[in-house]
């Protein structure tokens, strides 16, 4: 915890003045009492004394100050907050490869099964977008608040030939950013895009619409929306990662990769033909790296889900500096709200 107005602690000292002040009403209070013959008779006047109750509200009191000097001194503290609107791509491979049978039943079911219980799992004001990418890239579900329509568009993958790793990243920016001049034709071949087919990038597009001038912010500046990639193997084809990566740092977009498969690489064979498969460590981790996000490998289906469970806590929340004055505030009326009510119960008034 920190202060923006350090200089007001210096109040603190204050308080044990006051403490001297109180010792000192009590010893005065002390030196006035009446003197009577016996003490028989002081004890039946005075009845039972207050014994401890007489300190409790004034001290109450003073730690309703101190806490109330506090909020003035205007502290704040790194702390978890809930995102008030949050908008997530998945971003997924369905590349021949992942038929693989390493990750059992096969690397697809195992990422579909993740993936949906990672949706289910989230708040319902989270919106969920789904891009798939193979040789291409199709938005196969717009961002949505549905997330029954999220896991049914998960359920309709189909397997496709080639990777293109890069134009997943760079689909998934265009549906989170529409009016920011990206063009997909070129990575999507002419495949589906959110609200029907894709324009013309520019002011000559079709709809007239002229597109908003785009200003390059911090990476992973922009807390409203996330883009998480699954992958198994190395791009064939498409753009360059690395460029579409840079692309998504400039608007301060995070992408988190999960690389599953192995490093060594793995024969995969399809209707007469074959090929060698290896996961692209290297590249997934600069991805992450370029644009702020993390980067996690999934060896079995177990370990992905534990990396979508992990994704979850971290895609609904934020940790940011904030002012927390009005907590030490509201404290600090509490106790003094105590201290008063207290006194009055116990002494019939403020003491």
């Amino acid at each position: 915890m920190s202060f923006l107005w350090p200089s007001m602690l210096w109040l603190l000292l204050a308080l044990p003045l006051l403490v001297l002040a109180y010792a000192w009403l009590l010893s005065r209070r002390r030196k006035s009492t009446v003197r009577l013959a016996s003490l028989n008779v002081a004890k039946a006047a005075l009845g039972r004394g207050p014994g401890w109750r007489r300190h409790l509200p004034p001290l109450l009191m003073l730690l309703a100050l101190a806490t109330m000097l506090f909020a003035v001194s205007r502290p704040t503290a790194t702390i978890s907050l809930p995102l008030a609107e949050r908008t997530i791509i998945l971003a997924m491979d369905v590349s021949g490869s992942m038929r693989a049978e390493d990750i059992k039943p096969n690397r697809l079911v195992a990422s579909q099964e993740a993936a949906k219980t990672f949706v289910r799992s989230l708040p319902r004001e989270v919106k969920v977008g789904v891009v798939s990418f193979a040789g291409t890239a199709a938005v196969v579900q717009a961002p949505t608040t549905s997330h029954d329509d999220v896991i049914a568009a998960i359920d309709r993958f189909q397997l496709q030939r080639a990777t293109a790793t890069g134009s997943g990243i760079i689909l998934s920016l265009a549906t989170l950013f529409p009016d920011h001049g990206i063009e997909i034709q070129h990575v999507t071949g002419q495949r589906n895009f959110p609200g029907g087919t894709p324009r013309p990038i520019g002011k000559d597009g079709k709809d007239g619409k002229e597109d908003k001038k785009f200003t390059p912010v911090p990476p992973g500046s922009y807390n409203s929306a996330a883009i998480i990639m699954l992958t198994d193997g190395q791009r064939t084809t498409g753009p360059d990662p690395l460029d579409a990566a840079k692309m998504a740092a400039e608007r301060g977009v995070r992408v988190y990769t999960v690389g599953i498969g192995t490093t060594k690489g793995e024969i995969i064979g399809f209707e007469g033909w074959s090929m060698r498969v290896r996961l692209d460590e290297e590249t997934l981790k600069n991805v992450s790296v370029l644009t702020h996000g993390e980067y996690f490998y999934a060896g079995t289906a177990e370990d992905l889900k534990k990396v979508y469970e992990g994704l979850s806590s971290r895609m609904v929340v934020e940790r940011k500096e904030t002012e927390i004055s009005a907590l030490f505030a509201a404290l600090g009326a509490l106790l003094a709200l105590l201290s008063a009510g207290l006194s009055v119960f116990w002494f019939g008034r403020v003491a």
